[in-house]
């Protein structure tokens, strides 16, 4: 059954940071635009990472290469974006809901990416089938 499970568990969770970071990339400007406005440093700077971490992390873990590495990396990425981005505590009343949405979806992700790192991307990752 792992031979169907988890390539499918990689995709889940692959695509939410395949899908956001393809959107930044091709709204380059409109994103760096946004995080400035939050007041994020040096946002050019700050969204070509995202880019980069949701990119080159989303396919990583979908493929099975280096998937503990890039999880590790996808959970620690996440930390300060679900601080600073959806701190729903500081949120206008009519946003707080949907914020507070964001930043529980953005803890389940990070739940299954600590999966990821310690039980790693299964036999049908690129890693291990390389062995």
């Amino acid at each position: 059954m792992n031979r169907i499970t988890d390539p499918i568990a990689r995709a889940l969770i692959s695509a939410i940071f395949l899908t956001s970071g393809f959107l930044k990339a091709t709204h380059f400007s409109a994103t760096a635009q946004s995080l400035g406005v939050m007041n994020i440093p040096l946002p050019t700077l700050a969204a070509a990472v995202a880019i980069l971490i949701e990119v080159g992390g989303g396919l990583a873990i979908l493929i099975g290469w280096h998937a503990r590495l890039a999880a590790w990396l996808q959970f620690l990425y996440l930390v300060p974006v679900t601080i600073m981005i959806h701190n729903f505590w500081a949120a206008p009343a009519g946003l707080r809901q949907d914020q507070m949405a964001h930043f529980m979806k953005n803890l389940a992700i990070m739940g299954g990416l600590l999966f990821l790192t310690q039980y790693g991307p299964g036999e049908t990752a690129v890693d291990t089938s390389r062995k």
